[in-house]
């Protein structure tokens, strides 16, 4: 799945959220609610590695709140992107990309 396509598609989910819980989506919403998503990956990330409680759940259920609370933060960081409308692609080709177009024309 191309990333525009993936973008679109979690800013339906999003918006679809916030008429339903009736949350104004202001533009400081999209870096309050990244940040709250990171305290929440923080959280699930020490309870799988066994620096947190683990409230009773197994390495598979502690695995997997892991990996959902991730996607919350990437997905909140793209959501971040579109609002801000930085053109995400172009902005890892240029900050990111650039490094890795260097350090293959280096192995040849």
């Amino acid at each position: 799945m191309e990333i525009v396509e993936l973008m679109r598609k979690i800013e339906a989910v999003s918006l679809r959220y916030s008429k339903k819980y009736k949350i104004k989506r202001e533009p400081n919403w999209f870096v309050l609610k990244l940040q709250e998503e990171m305290g929440e990956l923080t959280q699930s990330y020490l309870m799988m590695k066994g620096s947190g409680r683990h409230k009773n759940k197994s390495k598979g259920e502690l695995r997997s709140d892991f990996e959902k609370e991730l996607a919350d933060v990437f997905c909140h960081v793209l959501l971040l992107a579109k609002s801000n409308k930085v053109d995400i692609e172009r902005a890892v080709d240029e900050k990111w990309l650039t490094w890795y177009k260097k350090y293959t024309k280096a192995k040849k």
